[in-house]
């Protein structure tokens, strides 16, 4: 039953901030206002639920060392995506016409704020989580990232190809980061990053999501699987490069620290020969 009172808390939670945000979205001070208080007000409702129903620390949310993982999350977030641009803009299809709106960016913010936070503590706090203590790593990443992806179908320019993409890159990109750390705030980081960057700042569309300008006056053209069409860069090939190198980065930090874990079968056959 844990698992349905943790969704439901996260779901409801949800809901109530983006309907709060969206109410704003005309007042970009008010939009990142909203979104900054969305966020913390998830984490706590996230935090209670499952110390509730797990009876235990909630660790992956401890306010240890936030800050910092946050902040490098989003600087991987941002990078990432800027590579993705810059290789878009060298072929000629991602173009800059000078500066866009500051107040637009301000909003986007606030925005992508709350949308990172209570996605990721829906998707890796509680499912991949939850799906992980009986599947090990590999068996939650597959499921959890298909999910994800299908969960950007309901944008209004969404397109199977982009919710694809989102599954095989950003999913496991972001499950692996969440494995990396054993903290959900490097991947809430990394997802804000990634979010703010294509939004905020090269003012591109992010998941078919019709979002508004940001820092750059900007526009991207040319074939979807380059430029990700109406759906944004997230669905170009050069998403699935370079989000596929940092996926492999982070399992391969994890596998160092010791952090991946097996099916529940295997681990209990490990044990037993072990002793």
């Amino acid at each position: 039953m844990r698992v349905v009172w943790q969704l439901l808390a996260v779901v409801l939670v949800s809901m109530v901030a983006g309907q709060s945000v969206a109410a704003a979205e005309d007042d970009p001070w008010a939009t990142l206002g909203l979104g900054l208080v969305a966020s913390v007000l998830s984490v706590y409702v996230y935090a209670w639920v499952v110390g509730r129903t797990e009876k235990r620390a909630v660790t992956e949310v401890a306010r240890k060392g936030a800050v910092g993982a946050v902040g490098r999350g989003a600087l991987i977030g941002t990078l990432v995506f800027a590579a993705v641009v810059a290789n878009i803009a060298f072929v000629g299809h991602y173009e800059v016409d000078g500066w866009g709106s500051y107040t637009g960016a301000v909003g986007l913010a606030g925005f992508m704020a709350g949308a990172s936070v209570t996605e990721e503590l829906l998707f890796r706090g509680v499912l991949f989580r939850i799906m992980e203590e009986r599947f090990g790593t590999c068996g939650a990443l597959v499921p959890t990232s298909v999910l994800f992806g299908a969960w950007h179908l309901a944008n209004p320019d969404a397109s199977l190809w982009g919710a694809a993409v989102i599954a095989l890159s950003a999913g496991p990109m972001l499950g692996a980061a969440y494995v990396a750390s054993r903290s959900l705030w490097l991947p809430i980081g990394l997802h804000f990053g990634w979010n703010f960057a294509a939004s905020g700042i090269f003012s591109t569309e992010v998941s078919g999501n019709d979002t508004q300008q940001g820092l750059l006056d900007a526009s991207t053209s040319g074939p979807t699987l380059i430029s990700g069409g109406a759906f944004g860069p997230e669905a170009s090939l050069y998403t699935l490069v370079f989000c596929a190198l940092v996926t492999v980065g982070l399992l391969w930090l994890a596998r160092r620290r010791g952090r991946l874990t097996l099916r529940r079968s295997k681990r209990a056959d490990a044990a037993a020969l072990a002793r």
